[in-house]
């Protein structure tokens, strides 16, 4: 008992840590560029200037839509596996997961309870907590895809923008070169043995502390290296729901300014999907903090002002609250309440899904 309290307490302050931080380096952000940020309050607040309501109504009905191709392609990919899951469930259980993405404290956050409700109500938990995995891994890389197929078209037809070209060149090339490197992994696969992955999967489960969770994540990319189909509607899914989200962020920068204040579209193109990969992989809420210091960044980095990508980043911050708590009201419409569950029953699923065997 007193083993269980500690570990309790351990994670409360582990989880406290991960809030202050991440609203730390939000609050020295905002320290950084205070005179820019004072001078927008003073024309909207002081002075009168209204904000661009328009922008801000097409990228939270943009955001909304590119939330919910994600949960579109979550289901795409859980039926690939002939798992026996609705689309409603889909949507029920991916705004539970937007919620949780965006508010807990933890890169993973939202994945961790779809992973356990799914598996919960399925018998392969293997390949139900699977889905979950490479739902992700597909949209990661198709950021890096849409970035590459777009650099490409901009690239060659002289729309990067002069002043930030040779940056969004270096960007581009590097989006292609992951893109390739990865697609060439994903052609091998098809010639390896079935007898050679399930040993691989077996060594990995060896590696201290994130074994079982590398061979997990091994054994989603062989079973969908099968479902080739699937795999690649989930990208065309992708592929759209991104440029959502790049457009969302473009909306809501030129909510509180015009568009000569800020960079192109097509180089919003360019780097917001890195913005998004850094706000992503950080264990705040949301990636609060880091999010607003790398969309200013990257403003910087094509010669824009950095108070001005930091502002669009609180905009798009404030979209993405609004539509993660309407979501977490209509996941309680849907569903009032929750199955009582504790997090040892969660974790014990999600171990026992680990150390399943592979599918055959």
């Amino acid at each position: 008992m007193q083993k269980r309290k500690s570990l309790v307490r351990k994670r409360i302050l582990i989880a406290g840590l991960k809030y202050g931080f991440g609203f730390c380096v939000l609050g020295w952000v905002l320290w950084r560029n205070w005179d820019g940020l004072q001078a927008v309050i003073q024309r909207h607040f002081v002075e009168g200037e209204p904000i661009h309501y328009i922008p801000l109504i097409i990228a939270t009905v943009v955001y909304s839509v590119g939330v919910l191709l994600t949960f579109v392609r979550w289901h795409l990919l859980v039926r690939a596996q002939e798992l026996p899951f609705t689309l409603g469930n889909a949507m029920r259980l991916g705004l539970l997961g937007l919620f949780f993405s965006t508010f807990l404290p933890s890169s993973v956050g939202g994945d961790i309870p779809k992973a356990y409700f799914i598996a919960r109500g399925q018998t392969r938990r293997t390949v139900a907590v699977a889905t979950v995995m490479i739902d992700r891994a597909v949209g990661l890389w198709g950021l890096c895809l849409l970035v590459a197929l777009l650099g490409m078209i901009f690239w060659t037809g002289g729309m990067l923008e002069a002043q930030a070209a040779q940056t969004l060149q270096s960007i581009i090339l590097g989006s292609i070169a992951i893109c390739v490197v990865s697609a060439g992994v994903w052609i091998l696969l098809g010639y390896l043995p079935e007898w050679r992955a399930q040993r691989f999967a077996g060594r990995l489960t060896k590696i201290p502390k994130v074994g079982h969770s590398a061979a997990e994540f091994w054994r989603a990319i062989w079973m969908y290296r099968r479902k080739e189909v699937s795999i690649i509607l989930a990208l065309l899914l992708s592929l759209v729901g991104h440029v959502g989200f790049v457009l969302t962020y473009y909306f809501s920068a030129l909510t509180v300014f015009k568009a000569d204040q800020i960079p192109s579209l097509t180089t919003h193109f360019m780097i917001v999907p890195i913005g998004m990969a850094i706000q992503a992989g950080f264990p705040a809420p949301g990636g609060v903090g880091v999010g607003e210091y790398a969309f200013g960044a990257l403003y910087k980095l094509v010669n824009s002002q950095e108070v001005n990508g930091v502002l669009g980043a609180l905009v798009q911050r404030v979209i993405t609250w609004a539509v993660a708590l309407g979501g977490i009201i209509i996941y309680s419409c849907m569903r009032p309440s929750l199955p009582q569950t504790n997090k040892e029953e969660v974790n014990a699923v999600l171990e026992e899904a680990d150390s399943c065997p592979a599918p055959a």
